[in-house]
């Protein structure tokens, strides 16, 4: 069967869609519907100007274009994070969260493409671009999630922290707890997706390579793949996060900051 291709008037009329959303929020008096507005707007204007982008990456096939969005895909997660999160820039967990997510998907990445894929070369955008997407987003996820509860573990456990340093403990065995309870809510959403995945809900992935005529078992052999490569990238990211975010909480005297956002104290 040929794949059918959607079009323009056939894409408008699934802003219907949209309306329903609208007519809801309005009904409900939330008030929420400029922000509704703007985000699908800004939605479609991004994935059109990624879909060029892509056509032309992928006409090039070039090592450094590669690179190139990869590292703007990174940037912008980092970036999505900070406004989730809310914290200024000079806030003593922004290193991590741009360290974890630039090194964490990076390997995963390029583990996934050449060990588990098999790509040739491992550059190549067709695999490359969409994989990294997919990897990047969902640890975005996971990282913003932890850092909110790590930001919020401190803050709500502060004297039961200060009381363990008082008693000889070092800043790793003190925020133990807080660490491992920061990490758990942010594989959560993972581990949940996993759950349902197949009998549920039919993945994303999976649906796009059957829709363009990929065999069915093919695409659960890519989508095993990658939600398990997700679920390293967004565990290692987020490890990666936790262990150098919360040693920034500490001064050289090992005690807590009184100011989260002085990281120069």
């Amino acid at each position: 069967m040929d794949l059918i291709t959607i079009g323009p008037i056939r894409m408008i009329a699934a802003y219907v869609f949209l309306l329903v959303l609208l007519l809801i929020v309005q009904r409900l008096r939330i008030g929420r519907e400029k922000d509704i507005v703007i985000s699908t707007v800004r939605m479609s204007l991004q994935l059109v100007v990624m879909g060029y982008v892509l056509a032309y990456v992928l006409e090039i096939n070039h090592v450094l274009l590669s690179i190139a969005l990869l590292l703007l895909m990174q940037v912008f997660a980092v970036h999505n994070v900070l406004q989730r999160v809310k914290i200024p820039v000079d806030h003593v967990l922004v290193r991590a969260i741009a360290i974890s997510i630039l090194s964490g998907t990076t390997v995963t990445l390029l583990y996934f493409l050449v060990i588990v894929v098999g790509v040739q070369p491992w550059y190549e955008t067709q695999y490359f671009i969409p994989i990294a997407g997919m990897l990047i987003g969902n640890s975005m996820t996971g990282v913003s999630l932890g850092a909110e509860r790590l930001i919020d573990g401190v803050k709500t456990r502060k004297s039961q922290v200060e009381g363990a340093l008082m008693l000889g403990a070092t800043p790793s065995m003190a925020m133990r707890s807080v660490v491992s309870d920061a990490f758990a809510a942010a594989i959560l959403p993972t581990i949940n997706s996993m759950v349902g995945m197949g009998i549920v809900f039919l993945p994303g992935m999976m649906t796009g390579q059957i829709l363009s005529g990929v065999s069915p078992l093919t695409a659960i052999e890519y989508q095993i793949a990658i939600m398990l490569g997700i679920v390293g990238s967004v565990a290692l990211t987020v490890f990666i996060l936790l262990e150098l975010g919360h040693k920034a909480f500490f001064n050289d005297r090992a005690q807590i900051r009184e100011s989260f956002t002085d990281s120069n104290e």
